[in-house]
């Protein structure tokens, strides 16, 4: 049987697919930024052994590493509720984000930061480093210089992951895509759509990874006498 395409009925509903589109860029965006800094201070606690701390981040770390990203998001958005904690479905999505970003990223990052020769860590106190310049300059930058493809990748990861935010009715583009398709009942051409723009969103958060590592985490490269 014969199957008529009609695109024309998806892009009626262009403004919903771009504010969805938006919204998850926008929780992509926060959960990055808490995320990597959550996996930091853990992937820090765990490379040098700071007790107590170590400890919980292990236990945090294999929790999350070994549970549904779903039932951690359900967890926190109706559990969280019988413990008298209300939340929105928007602070739900970006927490469930945030911590199983960060658990990802701890290991990630823990692997660059042990990479790091005790000769460089030596040297760098022979200049006369305080510790924070130390961590800064020599540990932190450098790793994350080695793991920033691994961990760009974990965020895309997440990115593509927020689509089951849909089911706590937070507003994003698999949600957007849901409603359109129980409208127009077009299911083929809907998610053939939201699916293209998934994949462009995550080709513009690899370009804006491979920017932010080739000109913030790496350095801009010198060019003219400065190079020489």
């Amino acid at each position: 049987m014969a199957y008529d395409f009609d695109f024309a009925a998806i892009f009626q509903y262009a403004d919903l697919l771009l504010k969805g589109a938006g919204f998850t860029l926008a929780l992509t965006a926060v959960g990055s930024v808490f995320g990597i800094s959550l996996g930091i201070v853990c992937a820090v606690c765990r490379a040098w052994a700071i007790k107590p701390f170590n400890w919980i981040a292990a236990v945090y770390v294999e929790l999350i590493r070994n549970t549904p990203f779903l039932v951690q998001l359900f967890f926190i958005f109706f559990g969280l509720p019988s413990l008298g904690i209300r939340i929105s479905s928007w602070e739900a999505a970006v927490l469930a984000m945030v911590i199983n970003l960060g658990a990802y990223s701890t290991e990630i990052i823990r692997a660059g930061i042990q990479s790091t020769m005790q000769g460089q860590i030596e040297a760098g106190e022979s200049l006369a480093f305080n510790r924070f310049q130390i961590f800064r300059h020599i540990v932190l930058r450098p790793a994350l210089q080695r793991v920033w493809p691994a961990l760009s990748s974990q965020v895309i990861i997440v990115m593509l992951g927020s689509a089951v935010c849909s089911q706590i009715a937070t507003e994003e583009l698999t949600s957007a895509a849901n409603f359109i398709q129980s409208r127009n009942f077009r299911a083929f051409e809907t998610y053939a759509v939201t699916t293209a723009i998934y994949f462009l969103m995550a080709l513009g958060i690899r370009q804006i990874f491979n920017l932010v590592g080739r000109y913030i985490i790496v350095g801009r490269p010198q060019t003219g006498r400065g190079a020489a």
